[in-house]
């Protein structure tokens, strides 16, 4: 009887060590499989200054949720953003034009990830008295053809066309879908959005173009309407008002890390900041649009 109860009290002792045991591997899995998950690294995200503001608020959030992760946000262009991407300079390109509009860059090579949607809009100096341009006026006010407001409706002052550097993606989709293509007169220039708000909100009778998340009117500066349609959120979605792009982060295929994915992710899911910003969610469009401009309805 005694050596029953004792061999009973062995085996509980021994299946009570195989438990802690078990216990004790399953927590330094689950922590390996913590560590394993944290995410580290170096991120430069250059390129677009449309995408800029949604990137760098973006960044600072995502840093203090993973604080082995350094993001740098710079600018300079979807030009550069799409050429640095692609030679490797830049972890992530921020570009408001697809890799197949660049010349010189193999879209192959790098993967498009479309993070949001933003809509450009002419704007001039605050103290110009037009609200409106029909498309072939906007076209003319670009093209040099016009040169004072009264032209097209407002006072006897003379146009100043303020416009963007070749690379600047925020000129490729104006001159495409507000211009019909058409050339701009050769002026002053600037390489950043925040400048040319600046600029025109300090020369009388400029014009230019920004990015909606750019329009401020305390800074000088309004936007108008083209062909009688605002450039809107509500008329950005459903195409009503034509002048808009998806803001893209392009990573290198090849190179493209954990935390690299994990920053797009949480750029493109940061809604609150999408909208606040004044860009729109990919989700609320009610069409698609391709790299060669062919709209579909979803």
């Amino acid at each position: 009887m005694k050596k029953k109860i004792l061999v009973g009290l062995i085996t509980a002792g021994a299946l009570l060590n195989l438990a802690a045991c078990g216990s004790s591997n399953g927590s330094s899995s689950s922590s390996s499989s913590s560590s394993d998950k944290a995410l580290s690294g170096k991120i430069i995200a250059g390129g677009s200054t449309a995408l800029q503001p949604l990137a760098q608020q973006s960044s600072t959030e995502f840093m203090a949720k993973n604080t082995g992760v350094q993001v740098t946000v710079q600018g300079g262009g979807s030009g550069v953003g799409l050429t640095q991407v692609a030679d490797g300079s830049f972890q992530i390109g921020n570009s408001d034009i697809f890799a197949e509009e660049k010349s010189g860059i193999d879209a192959s090579a790098i993967t498009d990830h479309k993070v949001a949607v933003v809509g450009f809009a002419p704007i001039v100096n605050a103290k110009i008295d037009v609200k409106n341009l029909t498309s072939q006026q906007l076209q003319d006010v670009f093209t040099g053809k016009v040169t004072n407001w009264k032209d097209v409706g407002g006072s006897d002052q003379k146009i100043t066309v303020i416009g963007r550097i070749e690379s600047s993606g925020t000129r490729v989709n104006f001159d495409k879908f507000a211009l019909g293509g058409a050339t701009e007169v050769k002026g002053p220039t600037q390489d950043a959005s925040g400048s040319v708000v600046q600029m025109v909100g300090q020369t009388p009778g400029a014009i230019s173009y920004v990015a909606l998340s750019y329009v401020d009117t305390s800074k000088d500066i309004k936007d108008i309407s083209i062909d009688g349609v605002e450039p809107t959120e509500v008329n950005v979605v459903t195409n009503d008002y034509k002048v808009w792009s998806y803001e893209h982060m392009y990573t290198n295929t090849k190179k493209e890390t954990a935390a690299d994915k994990a920053f797009i992710k949480y750029v493109a899911e940061n809604n609150k900041d999408i909208k606040k910003l004044g860009y729109i969610p990919i989700s609320d469009m009610k069409v698609e649009r391709d790299a060669d401009g062919n709209i579909t309805k979803k």
